[in-house]
């Protein structure tokens, strides 16, 4: 009887076996390269993923298939295919892969990028979108970015007075910091303890999060590769600095009865079981997890868009000229600029959007996970596989932007189209469910900060340099700023 059961065992294991291997040969997947065993197309990723992987996909189509170790991915790099993804079947690939680092850093998945799509998700999504970042709560913010930018904007006026270069990458990320610690944390960054760590914080955790982890790809082998490069020991490390960074900026919140109405008194509120959303208990983790996407998505995304802004009309005179015409036109002899001025500059906006264009920050935006099978555009897109959204592809297609290496504001004039994610053509902030909540609070920093540069100063680049030596690489990592910063000389204009 005993060797029986192992027969009867042993032929339902093997049909199953042969089950799925049959389903495999008959599912239609998406075109993709050859593959090399174990690796799978990982070879073929390179130090810019989102460029090799375009070049990939004019190959093998705006549906691809690719490996990665041990997980499928299907890569979608044409609006139309994108449209499937984030719009008609948005709830069926809206899920998040598992990924190592990234479920360490968010205090197990307890943040609102990162987590999957589950019923604490969606409540924790419907706070941040009703209560976090609605249109009276950014508002509410307002003077806050009003002050620190009039602080930039006097440090602007020192290094006029003196000719001293700005550094771009840098001096921005201070700026939006102490916006976001401001809003977010009650604290001002300037004189704080903080101010020496939270630099270290943001860094620390980019690079993690923007690292490759083995551990995601190969199953056994993986753990121990990534102990060996050291991005083990080095997210531990960044974790506990970040933990410790959060931790103290709690402790400055509830000791300094002064602090209140901002997002931590919010996330601190929903901590008691009467508060939390849905069924759920929102916990200290839950709190740390949602302030780490306020973090690093606020300041990031207002500091390195306002970096490449700056880049693009640095190096193209003509659009320069344009737009410092049409601020100084609208803004006249205003000793104080508001945000409402925005609203009249519409060849501000234009190039606004095209430095979102040619240069959005998540080139591939984090990856989805299909929670069921699925067939798009006529391929069969197996459950657990990973969705990669190459938007950087779509931004640079010819098929659907004339001359699109080229910087041309221009080219919105006539056309209806915006970043809100509702034009999959244009997607730096992503579309559907998983669409950045926090893209009006960054963007109002950016439209103050460049109106007030634009309007109050000229710029000029050091050394000699000529608009054709401007450097436009990109760095790559979970974002992609400049990988050379952005040094220029403010001149003092009587608009000052």
């Amino acid at each position: 009887m005993s060797l029986l059961y192992v027969i009867v065992a042993f032929v339902f294991v093997a049909s199953i076996l042969i089950a799925t291997k049959s389903k495999k040969k008959t599912m239609n997947l998406p075109p993709g390269p050859p593959k090399l065993p174990i690796i799978g197309n990982l070879h073929q990723l390179g130090s810019q993923p989102h460029r090799s992987i375009t070049k990939l996909s004019e190959k093998y189509g705006s549906l691809m298939s690719l490996k990665f170790g041990k997980v499928s991915t299907v890569v979608v790099s044409s609006p139309d295919a994108v449209k499937d993804v984030l719009k008609t079947f948005d709830v069926e690939c809206c899920s998040r892969p598992y990924m190592t680092y990234p479920a360490r850093i968010t205090y197990g998945l307890n943040d609102i990028a990162f987590s999957p799509y589950s019923q604490y998700w969606r409540e924790v999504r419907k706070v941040a979108v009703v209560e976090l970042f609605t249109g009276k709560r950014v508002q509410s913010f307002r003077h806050v970015r009003e002050e620190e930018v009039a602080s930039f904007v006097d440090y602007v006026k020192q290094s006029a007075s003196s000719e001293n270069l700005v550094n771009f990458n840098q001096k921005l990320m201070k700026l939006s910091g102490s916006v976001i610690c401001r809003v977010g944390f009650g604290i001002n960054l300037k004189g704080s303890e903080l101010e020496n760590t939270y630099e270290e914080v943001i860094q620390g955790t980019m690079e993690v999060l923007g690292s490759f982890a083995a551990s995601d790809y190969f199953p056994v082998i993986g753990k121990l590769i990534d102990r060996i490069t050291g991005l083990h020991s080095k997210c531990e490390k960044v974790f506990k600095v970040m933990d410790a960074f959060f931790d103290q900026s709690i402790k400055c919140h509830l000791e300094d009865k002064n602090i209140k109405d901002d997002i931590i008194a919010l996330l601190l509120k929903m901590e008691s079981k009467e508060t939390g959303p849905g069924e759920f208990q929102f916990t200290r983790n839950h709190t740390k997890g949602t302030l780490l996407d306020i973090l690093i998505g606020g300041i990031d995304t207002s500091a390195h868009t306002v970096t490449w802004v700056m880049t693009h009309l640095i190096a193209n005179p003509r659009v320069m000229k344009k737009v410092q015409a049409e601020v100084r036109k609208v803004i006249k002899n205003k000793d104080y600029i508001i945000e409402e001025d925005m609203e009249q500059l519409e060849y501000l906006k234009m190039v606004i959007k095209e430095t979102l264009r040619i240069n959005l920050l998540l080139p591939l935006l984090i990856p989805r996970e299909a929670s069921k099978d699925l067939k798009i555009g006529g391929y069969d897109i197996p459950k657990k596989t990973w969705i990669q959204v190459n938007a950087w592809a779509i931004h640079r297609s010819p098929n659907i932007w004339k001359d699109p290496e080229v910087f041309i504001p221009e080219r919105f004039m006539d056309k209806e189209i915006d970043y809100k994610g509702l034009n999959f053509e244009l997607l730096p902030f992503g579309s559907g469910r998983r669409m950045c909540p926090g893209m009006g609070l960054g963007m109002s920093l950016v439209h103050l900060t460049l109106i007030n540069l634009l309007y109050r100063f000229d710029w000029k680049l050091p050394g000699g340099m000529e608009a054709k030596d401007v450097d436009l690489e990109e760095s790559y990592g979970l974002v992609s700023p400049k990988k050379i910063p952005l040094e220029l000389i403010p001149v003092i204009t009587h608009w000052t």
